[in-house]
């Protein structure tokens, strides 16, 4: 029983929706049966629900039913119609958090039953709700064209001929499928570039066209999407990047937190990958992101949580712009953000960054050979600091040590090629800066082509930084 979906959800559930679930079951139209009460009565008790030895549905049953025999089918039946009144009620809440749908779905009835004048009352209202409604993303365009459908079933109903909405329901038509294609476009190219997947993608490159020549932009709900795809397809593209960058700084209101947040995501990923290739201009941008979407609240989950590679990126990139106090405060500020289970190594590892960047090494370096941390990019990223600071202190037998166990932890670990030829080639291009002669101009001088022509190589810079010391 501890497994089954009818605990899982009970498990789910906040106190609110248990005391709101409560009230309807206790109503006889959407429930008849004392023992489901009884069983919901059980679970609802946080206790009941995290001891796996009160979960059994033998325990249950005789909680129950005290002075009865245990019954598998009966405990079963219990269970079952528990459940289908449960997912009514999550279905019924589902559906009333958009008054919008609430208000057409009702019109559809009055039309059906051929109540014209609460139809007309009724879709009026609903024309009304939609204007009031706080944000124009998709779900908006959905209703906008949802309301002008059923205004054409309802005047297609009371004439053969004459004036239609048709070409109302066709340009809702158009302004929802651009939205909704140009999203799903988004995520096949984000998928694509992981795994490498060759996409059939339909009618794509003449909507393209369209949507600029007919002025579609002026939608936010168009444009963001829109220049999500191209900051994702057109990697090189910086243009795209500042076009969607305008467009979540100026209506990132008009659309809900979680809608929105994965276009910021977005935008500050591009400004990394940038980062990453040397343009550090970039590093500004990703911050100027990272720093409004906190203050918006956006970069936080519904409940709260910050992903823990957010949380990462704004520690990096606050301590490679020297923005330390704000970057220290952030860490303060959010660190209860974090999920609990990642909260202490994240905090760890983004304390002893801090140490890094400020030059205070012999801080940093305890807090990293303190830890090695569950997240393998994190480890890696770690190393690569205690590398560096390894080389410029000059002690190079503990760097060596290190240096091979970054090659026997790549060797271990199933890194995404990108990843791992990029510590492949910061381990391979350290150790060549370990063996220069820094009287061999030639020598020197070849290094710095290789590293220069090494990619990928996020430490780039600093080993050229390192070399132009030698030289």
């Amino acid at each position: 029983m501890k497994k089954s979906r009818l605990v899982r959800i009970f498990q789910s559930f906040s106190k609110k929706e248990l005391r709101d679930l409560k009230k309807w079951l206790h109503s006889p139209a959407h429930n008849q049966r004392e023992d489901t009460l009884l069983l919901y009565e059980y679970l609802a008790d946080e206790d009941h629900l995290n001891s796996d030895d009160q979960l059994t549905k033998s325990y249950v049953f005789r909680q129950l039913f005290p002075d009865e025999v245990f019954d598998d089918a009966r405990m079963r039946q219990i269970m079952h119609f528990l459940l289908k009144s449960i997912e009514e009620f999550l279905s019924y809440q589902e559906f009333m958090t958009d008054p919008v749908r609430a208000r057409i779905a009702l019109a559809t009835f009055y039309r059906r039953r051929h109540l014209d004048k609460s139809f007309e009352r009724t879709i009026q209202s609903a024309r009304k709700e939609q204007e009031k409604q706080p944000y124009r993303n998709r779900r908006f365009l959905e209703n906008e064209l949802l309301i002008e459908k059923e205004r054409y079933n309802y005047l297609s109903s009371k004439q053969r001929t004459g004036v239609f909405n048709l070409q109302e329901v066709s340009d809702s038509l158009d302004r929802q499928y651009l939205a909704e294609k140009f999203r799903q476009a988004s995520l096949m190219v984000s998928h694509q570039a992981v795994y490498k997947i060759d996409y059939d993608w339909g009618l794509l490159d003449g909507l393209l066209k369209i949507v600029e020549q007919k002025n579609y932009l002026k939608l936010p709900s168009i444009a963001v999407y829109y220049y999500s795809f191209l900051s994702l397809r057109d990697r090189d593209n910086e243009g795209h990047y500042y076009k969607l960058k305008e467009q979540i700084l100026e209506y990132g209101d008009s659309f809900q937190r979680s809608e929105i947040r994965d276009h910021y995501l977005l935008a500050i990923n591009f400004c990394i990958r940038r980062l990453n290739r040397g343009e550090k201009q970039f590093a500004r941008e990703a911050l100027e992101l990272i720093q409004q979407g906190f203050k918006k609240g956006t970069l936080l989950m519904d409940d709260g949580i910050i992903s823990r590679w957010t949380f990462r990126n704004a520690v990096s990139i606050g301590t490679l712009l020297k923005e330390f106090d704000w970057t220290e405060k952030f860490v303060q500020k959010y660190k209860n953000n974090l999920e609990e289970k990642h909260r202490d190594s994240i905090v760890h590892y983004s304390m002893a960054r801090l140490h890094y960047e400020k030059k205070e090494y012999s801080e940093a370096m305890r807090l990293f050979t303190q830890v090695e941390y569950d997240d393998m990019l994190m480890n890696l990223t770690a190393k690569t600091m205690l590398l560096k600071m390894y080389y410029e202190l000059d002690e190079f037998n503990a760097l060596d040590s290190l240096l091979e166990s970054m090659r026997v932890y790549l060797r271990r670990k199933k890194v995404i090629g990108y990843h791992r030829d990029n510590y492949t080639n910061i381990i391979t291009y350290t150790k060549k800066l370990t063996t220069a002669n820094p009287f061999d101009k030639k020598g020197l001088e070849k290094l710095s082509a290789d590293i220069k022509q090494s990619s990928p190589n996020t430490e780039q810079r600093w080993m050229l930084e390192q070399l132009e010391i030698l030289m």
